[in-house]
């Protein structure tokens, strides 16, 4: 039987100025060399080559380098030390790193991260002292990710067919790849386009449609999640903007040149995930329409 991953790693910040201003503060390259050196400690006793992408909050575009990331994607270990320093640094974007029943690493407050590991990985640890890091151990398991309502619904050759035929009226089609409001991608979808749209969503993705939706400015949106488009929309990709949260007036939106509101729990009516090359779907996502 595989060993339980039931020990805990918080590395954390010495100097309260690195807590308070992370890569700001002028000690921070000595606490992110020093955490540099226990992250690939831990990663390299656990063996993992690759780790896998989880719960990816994107909540600003992303750099060149990272272009290619999504949820539920797998990352060579030196990308994932990246993807670590970036979080600790207050940068982003935020994910968890699994390596499944090995080694798991998440981010917390003020610079910390989280490391959840096996009793051998933590032993092998256990002797590390550093000047700009403080380390604390616990015996404690990962808190459990919890999707109250999964989508469980496979983006299979009868979802696109039923797309397309849907595309004889007015549709739309959003491909989250990742949570926030820089995590997905927009498009008209019509006949003409549709079999494209299903060869360019890519693994992993969680695509929604929805036909004729309801699309004028309202006042009521503006306290729940929202998109706003530019007019025209025309067939294939769309100029979007996401509001995580809504926004305080109208004008906010409009003066930006966006005259058209979608609400985002409308797109919880037909959603599915893009499932690997096998046809299997191997993440989760939850459903964006309402409870």
């Amino acid at each position: 039987m595989a060993e339980e991953v039931s020990k805990e790693l918080i590395i954390s910040p010495r100097s309260e100025r690195v807590r308070e201003e992370l890569a700001d503060a002028e000690e921070w390259s000595s606490y992110a060399a020093e955490l540099r050196h226990v992250i690939w400690a831990a990663i390299g006793k656990s063996g993992a080559k690759f780790m896998t992408v989880g719960d990816l909050l994107v909540g600003e575009p992303l750099s060149s380098c990272l272009l290619g990331l999504r949820n539920g994607v797998e990352v060579r270990s030196p990308q994932a030390m990246e993807l670590v320093e970036g979080m600790a640094a207050g940068r982003g974007p935020y994910c968890h790193l699994s390596a499944p029943g090995r080694i798991l690493i998440e981010s917390g407050w003020d610079g910390a991260v989280h490391l959840y590991m096996t009793q051998a990985i933590a032993a092998e640890l256990a002797g590390f002292r550093g000047q700009s890091v403080v380390l604390r151990w616990r015996d404690a398991l990962p808190e459990p990710t919890e999707i109250s309502r999964p989508v469980d619904s496979v983006a299979d050759e009868g979802f696109w067919v039923r797309v397309a035929e849907a595309s004889e009226r007015f549709s739309l089609l959003c491909e989250r790849w990742a949570y926030g409001a820089y995590g997905c991608r927009w498009f008209r979808v019509t006949r003409e386009n549709a079999t494209e749209l299903a060869r360019l969503v890519r693994p992993r993705s969680l695509v929604c449609a929805a036909t004729e939706p309801e699309l004028q400015p309202r006042s009521e949106l503006l306290e729940d999640d929202f998109t706003a488009f530019m007019a025209p929309l025309l067939p294939g990709e769309l100029t979007y903007r996401a509001y995580p949260g809504g926004a305080d007036t109208l004008a906010e939106v409009t003066g930006e040149g966006f005259s058209l509101m979608l609400a985002d729990r409308v797109m919880g009516d037909w959603c599915a995930v893009v499932p690997d090359s096998d046809g299997v779907n191997r993440v989760q996502w939850e459903s964006p329409g309402e409870p």
